[in-house]
């Protein structure tokens, strides 16, 4: 295994300017079920929040739907005051009714609170990247990117990014805000989105796959992908998880994988991948 560090991923420039090493991690495991309640250890949640920073995570991923409230409120009991270089993104737009259960708003008005509440709840005065967490179909996207463009006027926010949409939908939104990033779904195993992660590519936006450590859960046991998955995993004494990490690092410059744990364990294991290169582990196979 390689140098456990996430620097070991290399390093892209968010929007230009924002300098990040590609491995980052997402909080969303970090509470309950379901992305609801408080989480079952407390204590470890805070360990792994500090052990990523030690091992070189410099993005942090969360949202104001985790909890809901809740990641945010950890991650500056963790962390504040913020070592150099930390960039922590997140994400509004998505109201929380119980576990599992969510509901898209866009209101400019109910979007500018979720910014100044994240500022609030993380102790920052500017978030670095502000993530619109969904469209929301019954509201102008007009709208919705226009109070976070407001925002972003104002000093509070550095960056904007989207999630869940196709090329089409981040061509309408950068015609009134610029768009640093796009967080879809995206795995080994789950390629719904190839397109618009080449538009992204074409385009130098970050893309960040959330879910990124599907392949060994949604490719089926008896399926040839998923046995050779296995088959290089045991030949290069590493998980599946693992291989699959290193895979999105290796498919396009542009990927910022972000895998979330609640186990500083799983987080030294995923960390590792980091320092992969997908070309030694495969050799001439391709899945």
């Amino acid at each position: 295994m390689n140098t456990l560090s996430a620097s070991a991923s290399g390093t892209f420039l968010i929007g230009g300017d924002l300098p990040v090493h590609r491995f980052g991690y997402g909080t969303m495991r970090l509470v309950g079920e379901g992305a609801w309640g408080e989480p079952s250890d407390p204590a470890e949640a805070l360990r792994v929040l500090r052990s990523a920073v030690e091992l070189g995570v410099t993005l942090i991923d969360t949202a104001d739907a985790y909890g809901p409230e809740i990641a945010e409120r950890l991650i500056a009991e963790a962390l504040h005051p913020y070592p150099p270089g930390l960039v922590i993104a997140t994400k509004g737009g998505i109201t929380r009714q119980g576990p599992a259960k969510t509901e898209y708003v866009g209101r400019a008005g109910y979007l500018i609170q979720c910014v100044e509440m994240s500022l609030r709840r993380l102790k920052l005065e500017r978030i670095d990247l502000y993530q619109l967490h969904r469209i929301d179909p019954r509201t102008p996207l007009e709208e919705s990117l226009g109070a976070l463009k407001q925002m972003q006027q104002q000093g509070k926010i550095r960056h904007i990014g989207l999630s869940e949409v196709t090329p089409a939908e981040i061509e309408e939104a950068r015609k009134i805000v610029p768009v640093v990033t796009v967080q879809n779904r995206y795995s080994l195993a789950d390629r719904r989105h190839e397109e618009t992660l080449k538009w992204c590519e074409q385009q130098g936006i970050g893309f960040l796959p959330w879910y990124p450590i599907a392949g060994g859960k949604l490719l089926k046991p008896d399926q040839a992908s998923a046995r050779s998955l296995a088959d290089i995993a045991a030949r290069n004494s590493i998980s599946v998880a693992q291989l699959s990490l290193a895979w999105l690092l290796h498919r396009s410059p542009v990927m910022l994988p972000i895998p979330g744990t609640s186990k500083v364990a799983h987080l030294e294991e995923n960390v590792a991948a980091a320092g992969l290169r997908w070309d030694e582990l495969v050799g001439a196979e391709t899945l």
